[in-house]
């Protein structure tokens, strides 16, 4: 114990230390120019798309001019360049500044999409550029994290701007969330955990009605029950898919296959 309490320590140690380099930095960096200058230097950066430079100079105007005039306005500034230069964990916690700072500006909406945009773009780098990925399969913090945010602008703010835009990237996401139950499901299934399979399945259900996952979780569900030989749950899940989606792949591939019983 008194071993992890040094190590704490030590830690805290070098992250202050780095944090009041940085700032001893930008000090040196932009010594002797004004608030002004530094303001004006970052907005002709964001306006040529120099995002890393502008970045730096809104942190040393933070540092150095926490109250200058255009401070409203630099903390705006840097949601978007942090978003820009890629860094968006920065750019969300920026975000979440604003609100704190100024809750009753009018343009506060603004931080709400971005700080959404930001965790939505969170897990999307390089990769998802070049490679086809199936976000699905991956973690869900960041997503569950978007869907918040949007739905937190939406709710506070029905009439922004940014409402539409968030209200699409919300079906994504839920489409996004609802697709990862089912890969578990679908997992679930494969190696003959029907009731662990039926409660994701279920889940699907519950909580994304409107995903089109909801059609093969209907099918999991209903397989899952016939495989534990409880048949009439698996024929009342059956008939759900026979009423509502009579025309699906998988009411089709699950009366093709399944065998005529004696229960039925």
């Amino acid at each position: 114990m008194k071993r992890f309490l040094i190590l704490i320590s030590l830690l805290s140690v070098i992250l202050l230390s780095a944090c009041s380099g940085k700032e001893a930095s930008l000090a040196d960096l932009y010594k002797g120019q004004s608030a002004q200058q530094i303001f004006h230097k970052a907005e002709v950066n964001l306006a040529s798309g120099s995002y890393k430079s502008a970045v730096e100079q809104l942190e040393a105007l933070d540092t150095l001019y926490p109250f200058s005039e255009n401070e409203e306005q630099a903390q705006l500034d840097i949601i978007y360049a942090y978003f820009q230069a890629e860094d968006y964990a920065s750019s969300a916690a920026a975000a979440a500044r604003y609100i704190h700072l100024y809750p009753r500006s009018d343009r506060v909406d603004y931080a709400y999409y971005m700080k959404g945009m930001a965790h939505f773009t969170e897990n999307r780098g390089f990769s998802a550029r070049y490679f086809n990925i199936d976000f699905s399969q991956r973690d869900l913090a960041s997503p569950k994290q978007a869907y918040d945010d949007f739905s937190d602008l939406i709710e506070r703010f029905p009439d922004s701007q940014y409402v539409p835009n968030a209200r699409s990237r919300m079906v994504y996401l839920r489409n996004l969330m609802a697709n990862y139950e089912l890969n578990i499901a679908q997992y679930y299934f494969k190696h003959d955990a029907y009731l662990a399979a039926i409660n994701r399945a279920d889940n699907i259900l519950q909580h994304y009605q409107q995903s089109p996952a909801v059609v093969p979780a209907l099918g999991i569900i209903s397989e899952s029950y016939y495989k534990l030989k409880l048949y009439e749950l698996s024929d009342k899940t059956l008939q759900v898919l026979a009423i509502n989606y009579p025309n699906s792949d998988v009411y089709k591939q699950i009366k093709k296959t399944r065998p005529e019983a004696p229960h039925s």
